[in-house]
């Protein structure tokens, strides 16, 4: 397809010739670019067709003239070929377990067919969807034994807090007694303390006084030996 040349008149030198479709894409460019997409002209920008070219009948000046021409239309035609291309039917695009399959394309758009696979053709390895399990009738015996469970583990509770309890008490009146044990040990040491002090005051006390009536004792004798003696003198002089 070259664009519809045959159905285009010829355009002026310089003027573009546009096929009837819009151009999909634009070829890449010098710099190596991506395509650019080249918009289609309105009908007033395009210029005034030409009349019909005939072949002149002059000399080789003519004639020569003529040739250029055709050149330029094969070349314009296969710039026209590369904007416009047609793409393959039947286009097939594979995108995992769906095939995507071009079926008709069209200016006013583009169809495609989705195909899916089988469950079947997936691979052994892909997890299979398992349903939920069933939730079991519950019986009246398996209630039963449930509440029985729980009844059992509510007197084991009831009972390990009773005996946490009773060993906390346990602990305090311990705790108690000692205390007790203690405070009447210090009293009794306290008062043997006491005891011990009176009673060696009460020695001390003694042993003075003891002391004292032998100093008495002395200076009485003393005193009977000195009147002794000055009697003694009186009756010898």
């Amino acid at each position: 397809h070259r664009c519809g040349l045959g159905d285009h008149p010829l355009r002026r030198p310089g003027h573009l010739l546009w096929p009837e479709k819009p151009l999909p894409f634009a070829p890449r460019g010098l710099d190596g670019g991506g395509a650019t997409a080249i918009p289609k002209p309105s009908r007033d920008q395009r210029a005034p067709p030409l009349p019909p070219l005939h072949l002149p009948r002059g000399g080789p000046t003519a004639f020569e003239a003529y040739k250029e021409k055709m050149k330029e239309l094969s070349v314009l035609s296969l710039i026209c070929s590369c904007f416009y291309t047609q793409p393959h039917p039947n286009t097939v695009y594979q995108y995992g377990d769906m095939e995507v399959k071009q079926l008709d394309k069209r200016a006013s758009g583009q169809s495609f067919e989705v195909i899916l696979k089988s469950p079947s053709d997936l691979s052994p390895e892909s997890p299979m969807l398992s349903s939920p399990p069933k939730k079991k009738d519950t019986s009246l015996e398996e209630l039963q034994k449930r509440l029985e469970a729980a009844e059992e583990r509510r007197k084991t509770q009831e009972a390990q807090v009773l005996k946490q309890l009773a060993e906390r008490r346990e602990h305090e009146r311990e705790v108690l007694h000692k205390a007790l044990e203690e405070n009447n040990n210090f009293s009794r040491q306290a008062e043997e303390k006491l005891n011990y002090k009176e009673l060696s005051k009460e020695i001390r006390e003694a042993h003075l006084a003891a002391l004292r009536e032998r100093l008495r004792e002395k200076e009485l004798h003393a005193a009977e030996v000195r009147r002794n003696k000055e009697q003694r003198e009186e009756m010898s002089g």
